[in-house]
């Protein structure tokens, strides 16, 4: 049997994807976690074969779950499920180690292979999402990427200035830039979306 943790904060997809997968015969899910933390939790307490994490929970993410899994119990693997085609999630995801991610609306026959596949040593990621993070450009030059990695930090335009070595209009100038590439109204919202595509 393979022993199998859920990570999943919806109690219906949970329960769903539980039943599904006992029905299989040859999955045993051995615990359930409703939010990052406590995946964590139960990752550590019962040593599962394979973690099956939501991307999008509170608490934790299902990225950060998922590295803190990856790094505190040897031998397993995780794999992060989602509805979510977004590149920097991929990108993520393939940084930390995680050994699959797959789209949820996936035929459960599907799912149950590529985990067995992933137990026996292979990884699986869904050739969607890989196609959508091949196609995706950044359009930021180097030094609008720093100013939102200083940006996000919290650090004030002055701030920015003395770290980069620029004036504060220059400074300014780059976050202009990047609020205009990438369609956003606020210094937030360029960062959440510069960071969901994985170009932070």
């Amino acid at each position: 049997m393979i022993r199998v943790l859920l990570a999943e904060d919806q109690g219906l997809v949970s329960d769903a994807l539980a039943t599904l997968l006992t029905l299989e015969g040859d999955f045993d899910v051995v615990a359930v976690a409703n939010d990052g933390e406590e995946a964590v939790v139960q990752a550590r307490a019962v040593k599962p074969q394979l973690a099956l994490v939501d991307i999008e929970m509170p608490k934790l993410s299902g990225l950060e779950a998922a590295e803190r899994m990856l790094r505190d119990v040897p031998g397993l693997g995780v794999v992060l499920l989602t509805t979510f085609a977004r590149p920097g999630y991929l990108r993520r995801a393939l940084q930390i180690g995680v050994h699959g991610y797959l789209l949820k609306d996936g035929k459960v026959e599907e799912l149950a292979a590529h985990l067995r596949a992933i137990v026996a040593g292979q990884r699986i990621f869904d050739p969607a999402l890989m196609l959508a993070a091949m196609e995706t450009d950044n359009p930021l030059t180097p030094r609008e990427v720093d100013v939102l990695r200083l940006a996000r930090e919290g650090l004030s335009t002055r701030e920015m200035a003395k770290r980069l070595f620029l004036s504060e209009g220059t400074v300014r100038n780059y976050l202009s830039g990047a609020l205009a590439k990438l369609g956003c109204d606020s210094r937030h919202e360029a960062i959440r979306k510069a960071d969901e595509m994985g170009w932070l």
